[in-house]
């Protein structure tokens, strides 16, 4: 099966309120699907909905060929999911968190302890599979709750926030680990705020806000087709705009004004650079970096991504 999650008009209410409105996509196979948005922006229903946790208010959705209303039993069964807490049971220790979730599956004991600790050794989490869940890092938490949604081999892996409040490290870390299982044919569909874990991992993601899906595509193309490579950062600089547009045109492709800030979609950005120099005059600073999809983002609503 090519595709794997098909919505289509998909809608979520709550008391009247659109959270999701009308959003399509289709998730193909051992590919890494990112939602990516700030907090509120549709994501977490989206996901809820997929994993039959939250009813379809309207459209239809259909996860490994059947239907979310009719099958939801048979899709749970298939699916893994991290939810944003450490929802770990803490007065168990760290295998038993493995083998009591796993009970839900009907896996064979022998089975099953098997698979807990290939995901303990897959995780990095062997040493700890006897201390209680309290000992444990926020980093080998987070492991832990995504090693116990893959007890049971799901085709489908679902995270919502999967790195939140982890340190830069750990983060790195749960990202090595999410290569390796769609390397191994697992499906990912990702939901997250963090611009650089959605061009870390994703293959294909969408920009989504209030509920509504703003663009599509590569996460690289995705910045390329908005932005351009570079984007030079006059801070203080709005009030500039019209002498830089005069000064420089050929080397810009497009901008954004934010507040007082200007942002500049440059197409040589070292040669615009210095032409600006002059201009600045040490009243506006220059800071002249790679593009992101935060500047796609922040074009396409006029805010960030830290909402």
């Amino acid at each position: 099966m090519n595709n794997v999650i098909e919505a289509r008009g998909l809608v979520k209410e709550y008391n009247g309120r659109r959270a999701v409105k009308g959003v399509e996509f289709t998730v193909r196979s051992k590919e890494c699907f990112g939602l990516l948005g700030p907090n509120g922006a549709g994501k977490t229903s989206i996901a809820k909905m997929i994993y039959c946790f939250s009813p379809v208010t309207a459209g239809s959705l259909f996860v490994l060929g059947m239907d979310v209303r009719i099958k939801s039993r048979e899709i749970k069964s298939r699916l893994g999911v991290v939810s944003q807490e450490n929802n770990l049971d803490t007065d168990l220790n760290v295998i038993e968190n493995l083998l009591v979730y796993g009970g839900f599956f009907n896996i064979p004991k022998k089975q099953l302890l098997l698979r807990a600790k290939e995901l303990l050794e897959f995780f990095s989490l062997s040493q700890y599979q006897d201390e209680k869940v309290d000992k444990l890092s926020g980093g080998m938490k987070r492991r832990l709750t995504i090693a116990r949604a893959l007890i049971n081999s799901p085709e489908i892996l679902i995270l919502d926030e999967p790195t939140t409040g982890l340190d830069p490290q750990a983060r790195h870390l749960v990202w090595q680990r999410l290569r390796r299982l769609k390397e191994q044919g697992v499906t990912l569909l990702l939901n997250t705020h963090y611009m650089e874990e959605a061009e870390n991992l994703c293959d294909y993601l969408l920009i989504i806000d209030e509920g509504i899906i703003l663009e599509g595509g590569k996460p690289r193309e995705l910045t390329e087709k908005h932005i351009g490579k570079e984007v030079l950062e006059l801070r203080h600089g709005a009030e500039l705009l019209d002498d830089i547009l005069k000064t420089d045109s050929d080397n810009i492709k497009g901008y954004l004004v934010v507040g007082d800030s200007l942002f500049i979609y440059a197409t040589n950005g070292y040669d615009l650079t210095e032409s600006l120099k002059s201009l600045s005059n040490g009243s506006s600073q220059l800071i002249l970096r790679q593009s992101n999809l935060e500047d796609v983002f922040l074009k396409l609503t006029g805010r960030g991504l830290a909402q």
